[in-house]
């Protein structure tokens, strides 16, 4: 046994990821026959490591000496460890008969330590209590696997993935890892088998453990062996698209995921246009935080229950909802699957919506329904809550008792010619003042998309449509976002630079701007 063995804190945050930590991480996992997470396999690296050092430790300790112990005979230039001492060594200076007359014969050894100190100590004691029990040494917090995996974890459960992403010996499927060579054998014809099972189900998506019961495999053999030998064959199948939420996994056909699911629906397009950031203003870089838009650079967000969005006319033409920066957080994540099928529940009705995350593209679809059905428009208020069970989310309209209101409305001439006008519409639910947009005829609208026009001519052209509401032809840059993402998906920061460079745009004051037409 060897003292008081700690490591540093600097260890685990500086450790790398060894052929040998390796080796020992392929063993545990034949030993276990179980697939395992990063966070599970982290918590067995970190023992092994600590029984290393230990062992490395206690080796360079007994090759400071022997272990003195009252009970035996030591003669000068002995080197001694003496475990009482906080293992401190000591070489025996001298050695002399010692006298007591209520003990027999034993020797006093004169040890100078190796901090310069000299002492005295017994030996040829035959009745002595250090000869009996080894000095026990409390572990500490520094060598508590449960605490450095709670300090360090995330870090070490990256450098493990980092290390067996290279390595063909094992295999991943929803975050756990499992040596190749044990899978079992998933053939044609059971995968044909679990492609008619997801069939019948119309599009929903199935456990693993559903799919089982269908399929005929061995028995007798570990049953998380042959569920992750079952995933492992269905994600190398094309056919197959894995869609749980972190911590569950689920099976779905591709071809019966919905369209704007597999691919980006046109209205969310995103053409890359470029732009300077550095010329946004402090007051426009808070705008563009408060506009809350998927597309612009993630920032940190707080953790939150609740989010408020504001819908422009893309997301509300598609049926989707943006998972910003702050609502991002509100949704199911996975651990590899780019799409993650989840279900919806509106908060006053309770009626379950089968709902997408497109985590690739910053979206949830399956609302173009639910839109419909509260008669949203573009600028209506939606909520979005965490749920009160994983993989659900609360939805909510800010409904209102249906009325008249005076709201900017967009019409469209039979040339395809744009008009916005103060007109009085039917509003069901509470919307954004500046980002409301009454639009007639969503279909009326969708050639428009299709017309290729330069960026500024566009931001011209809707710039002049709405100053024609406004007595001193003012446009508030938030009702220009809204505006131009009627016609083209944009989000803050390209616009607004245009605004901030192109002396066309004259600033008024409070991200006010008027259209210069002599430039």
């Amino acid at each position: 046994m060897i003292g008081v063995f700690t490591l540093p804190k600097e260890y685990w945050l500086t450790i790398q990821i060894t052929p040998q930590d390796i080796e020992n991480l392929h063993t545990y996992l034949f030993e276990r026959e179980t697939p395992l997470t990063a966070r599970e396999l982290a918590s067995a690296f970190i023992d092994a490591r600590i029984k290393h050092e230990r062992a490395v430790a206690e080796s360079k300790q007994k090759a400071g000496g022997k272990s003195y112990l009252p009970k035996e005979k030591y003669q000068v230039n002995d080197d001694l460890i003496f475990p009482a001492l906080e293992w401190k060594q000591g070489r025996v200076a001298a050695v002399r008969a010692g006298s007591n007359p209520a003990i027999s014969e034993f020797d006093v050894l004169t040890v100078v330590l190796d901090d310069g100190s000299e002492r005295m100590f017994a030996a040829g004691l035959e009745s002595h209590h250090l000869n009996d029990a080894p000095v026990e040494v409390p572990q500490s917090d520094d060598l508590n696997p449960e605490v450095i995996v709670r300090d360090f974890g995330a870090a070490i459960e990256k450098k493990i993935e980092a290390a067996f992403t290279s390595d063909e010996g094992l295999v991943k499927i929803a975050a756990s890892w499992f040596p190749r060579s044990l899978l079992i054998d998933i053939n044609q014809g059971q995968l044909n088998l679990a492609e008619a099972v997801l069939d019948m189900a119309g599009g929903e998506p199935l456990t693993t453990d559903a799919l089982l019961k269908e399929i005929e495999l061995p028995a007798g053999v570990n049953a998380r062996l042959v569920e992750f030998s079952l995933n492992y064959a269905l994600q190398d199948d094309e056919r197959f698209d894995e869609v749980g939420p972190s911590g569950q996994v689920l099976w779905c056909l591709r071809r019966l995921e919905p369209d704007y699911v597999r691919e980006v629906p046109p209205s969310l397009h995103y053409e890359f246009i470029e732009h300077d950031r550095s010329l946004l203003s402090e007051a426009m870089l808070a705008l563009e935080t408060q506009l809350d838009d998927e597309l612009s650079p993630a920032s940190d967000a707080d953790d939150v229950s609740s989010h408020t969005v504001t819908l422009i006319y893309p997301h509300l033409r598609a049926g989707t909802l943006p998972m910003s920066s702050r609502a991002h957080k509100l949704f199911p994540t996975a651990y590899e699957s780019p799409r993650v099928r989840f279900t919806l529940v509106d908060g006053k009705t309770k009626q379950r919506i089968p709902a997408w995350v497109v985590r690739e593209h910053g979206y949830v679809f399956g609302l173009r329904e639910w839109y419909k059905a509260h008669s949203l428009i573009p600028g209506s208020l939606v909520v979005i809550k965490r749920g009160e069970k994983p993989g659900e989310v609360i939805v909510e309209a800010k409904i209102q008792r249906s009325s008249k209101d005076w709201v900017r409305t967009l019409i469209i001439g039979n040339d395809g010619g744009l008009v916005f006008a103060m007109l009085k519409q039917s509003i069901t639910a509470e919307f954004n003042d500046r980002m409301t947009v009454h639009v007639t005829d969503f279909k009326a609208l969708d050639p428009l998309w299709g017309k290729r026009r330069s960026f500024e001519e566009l931001v011209i052209l809707i710039m002049r449509e709405l100053s024609k509401s406004n007595p001193q032809g003012h446009v508030h840059a938030q009702e220009l976002y809204a505006g131009v993402n009627l016609l083209r998906r944009v989000p803050p920061a390209p616009l607004f630079a245009l605004l901030a460079s192109n002396p066309a745009f004259k600033h008024v004051g409070d991200l006010h701007f008027r259209l210069d037409e002599d430039v």
